[in-house]
């Protein structure tokens, strides 16, 4: 038989519009891109402050490389761990209102480093069932008992926790933006209930890290909750503009993942002009709040001009989901936009339920009111 399955495979994906392809961009990042020559509004990038482009980060790379050379040769705990990490995790500390962090290559190593050196056999982990794969895959792969309650649904996770007290570890996780529909967590009784049961609570941050709170801190600021979070994950890809992932706490904690955190022991560590392009990402969200300032307005615009011809789509952050339904739907959907100049990927099962297929639309700071008038313009007469 050997690899012949594949075939049958892909062609069962395809058969139900499932089957997925690349785009190659080949412009930089922002809200205008470049596909086979042509230009398209892009609404589908989590580069919300347009930092992924800005020059004071590009010259920071660049001077980075410089000094530092490109790769870094080795893991953080034998010769890879470089002034530009440290001083970078100390900054991250700083920013989250934590004693330390620790840096992971990417977010996705990031909650499975932790989840797998937090729990495991004999301990339970209760998460909301829309988190981010990155979440459920570290709690299947952790070895712990693993309960999903309805979505933000802290009736259902109280109950759970009621029952939970004869596993040794407990532990509570939640996005607090939510990456395919965009809503928040109910983060304030979600720590009452994780601080009533003793459970150990991890939040994460990373869609709302550069979006909400004073100076882009994330929700966990923006819900006053700085300091009483067990665990604080976020990530440097999305409004930071970089790459890397990151968990930040107390200095225990930190310790202890750093010497039993399997994504961070036995991999290489982040480059350092990686390490120099986030620190001028967070240095810009800290200096220049116009910037999250032009993103939320750009939010408010798009959901006045959405409500036009929807009433229904919730609008908390920049990410609004359009949910079509069937897979075909949203496959047909995204690809008359992108006729009309407008790129926004289908998003489909097993990204999402099954029957709720979507397009996600990601604002920018970067998009202009006519850039979205455009959106919500074209929008309508190709979907209705």
């Amino acid at each position: 038989m050997g690899i012949d399955f594949i075939s049958n495979e892909l062609k069962a994906l395809q058969d139900s519009a499932l089957l997925r392809d690349l785009k190659t961009i080949e412009s930089a990042q922002d809200s205008c891109v470049q596909i086979n020559g042509k230009s398209y509004l892009s609404f589908c990038s989590n580069n919300y402050l347009g930092l992924a482009n800005h020059p004071k980060i590009k010259q920071s790379a660049i001077e980075a490389i410089h000094q530092y050379g490109w790769g870094t040769g080795a893991s953080r705990l034998i010769s890879g761990n470089m002034l530009l990490h440290q001083a970078l995790e100390k900054k991250i500390a700083e920013f989250k209102g934590t004693e330390a962090a620790i840096l992971f290559p990417t977010g996705y190593m990031a909650n499975l480093g932790a989840l797998c050196s937090l729990v495991s056999k004999g301990d339970i982990v209760i998460g909301d069932k829309l988190n981010h794969a990155s979440i459920i895959d570290g709690c299947r792969l952790s070895g712990a008992t693993f309960r999903i309650y309805p979505h933000k649904d802290v009736r259902q996770l109280e109950s759970l926790l009621q029952r939970s007290s004869a596993w040794r570890r407990k532990l509570v996780i939640t996005d607090s933006v939510f990456s395919m529909d965009g809503d928040i967590a109910p983060l304030m009784e979600i720590a009452d209930i994780a601080k009533k049961y003793d459970a150990m609570l991890m939040v994460d941050d990373a869609h709302a890290t550069g979006v909400f709170g004073k100076q882009g801190k994330g929700l966990i600021e923006h819900c006053g909750l700085e300091g009483k979070i067990d665990i604080v994950m976020g990530s440097l890809s999305k409004a930071v503009g970089s790459i890397g992932g990151f968990i930040a706490g107390s200095k225990p904690l930190i310790s202890f993942l750093k010497n039993k955190s399997r994504s961070f022991i036995y991999t290489t560590a982040l480059p350092p002009a990686a390490c120099a392009a986030s620190l001028a990402g967070l240095t810009l969200i800290q200096e220049d709040t116009s910037l999250i300032d032009r993103l939320w307005k750009n939010i408010y615009f798009a959901k006045s001009q959405l409500s036009k011809f929807v009433n229904t789509i919730p609008v908390e952050s920049p990410i609004i989901p359009f949910i079509i339904g069937s897979t075909e739907g949203a496959v047909n959907l995204s690809i008359k936009l992108f006729e009309n100049g407008i790129l926004i990927p289908p998003i489909r099962p097993p990204t999402v339920p099954p029957g709720t297929s979507r397009l996600r639309i990601s604002l920018m700071a970067t998009h202009s009111e006519d850039d979205i008038k455009r959106l919500t313009d074209v929008l309508p007469r190709t979907w209705l």
